[in-house]
């Protein structure tokens, strides 16, 4: 498949479909004999699993180190899984963060609607 539609399939930019390319974040791709990109099957659900990656905040500089840990094939299954792992704690240690900032503004709002209602008693 030609880069637009790759880039609409996996919801990643032609611009970021071109880096992720030149850092080696997605491998160097077939080209066609006009040297338009070609994009398969598998490069598409790799492209996929980046973009889940990008979108948990997972560092660009981890990004590499878990593609290279995938370049090198089944040895590194263990060396793979514990990097997921490692981030899902962070992403659920995130997420209790984020719980208590909600309370937080759960109060606070809740504060505001208590004056409000005192203000208008008032009057």
């Amino acid at each position: 498949m030609k880069i637009s539609d790759f880039s609409r399939r996996s919801g990643l930019s032609i611009d970021t479909l071109r880096y992720y390319e030149r850092i080696g974040l997605l491998p160097r791709t077939a080209r066609d004999g006009g040297g338009r990109r070609s994009y398969g099957a598998d490069d598409l659900a790799w492209a996929c699993f980046l973009g889940k990656l990008q979108a948990m905040d997972m560092p660009i500089r981890e990004r590499l180190a878990y593609s290279r840990l995938r370049s090198e094939g089944d040895a590194t299954l263990a060396a793979r899984r514990a990097m997921l792992e490692a981030h899902r704690a962070a992403l659920i240690a995130r997420q209790e963060e984020l719980r208590g900032l909600v309370a937080a503004l759960d109060a606070k709002i809740a504060h505001y609607r208590d004056r409000e209602t005192q203000s208008g008693d008032s009057q």
